[in-house]
């Protein structure tokens, strides 16, 4: 009897600093997901404002952007943006979540569209895709797809 309370004394030991780095690693995701979901509702702002300056810093030189009307690289989104091509005049935010995986964060937004294309103004319901990788410890934003919803 002796033996087996000694076992799970030491079992209990043994288990509980596996447990605390769970909970830990938990911790950190949860941190690291709200801080993709900040700097996700900041992008939006500086797109709003046609702020390429901070876009320019926050998009990797490798990204993709995926529109109703193709898709294009880094250097083209942001001419886009800085000459009005479109204007991302505001996107209201009904949803979104987000998810790390390593070095990948995904996230998800669920967002009515209020933009100019090509001088007219429009309004989609969106579920936007962003893809961030880690680079240099920072987030670098890697792809953003728009997929039109059907309501």
């Amino acid at each position: 009897m002796k033996a087996f309370f000694l076992t799970i004394c030491l079992a209990a030991v043994w288990l509980q600093p596996a447990g605390a780095q769970q909970q830990a690693a938990t911790s950190d995701s949860a941190s690291a997901e709200q801080g993709l979901l900040d700097l996700s509702r900041q992008k939006w702002q500086w797109m709003a404002d046609k702020d390429v300056d901070a876009l320019g810093a926050l998009f990797h030189e490798e990204a993709v952007f995926v529109h109703m009307g193709g898709s294009w690289g880094t250097a083209r989104e942001l001419e886009i943006i800085r000459s009005g091509g479109i204007h991302y005049k505001h996107a209201e935010i009904q949803a979104a979540s987000a998810r790390v995986i390593g070095a990948t964060g995904i996230v998800l937004n669920t967002i009515r569209l209020d933009a100019v294309v090509g001088g007219n103004e429009v309004s989609n319901p969106f579920e936007a895709t962003e893809v961030y990788v880690q680079q240099g410890g920072a987030w670098k934003l890697a792809a953003l797809s728009f997929t039109r919803l059907m309501r």
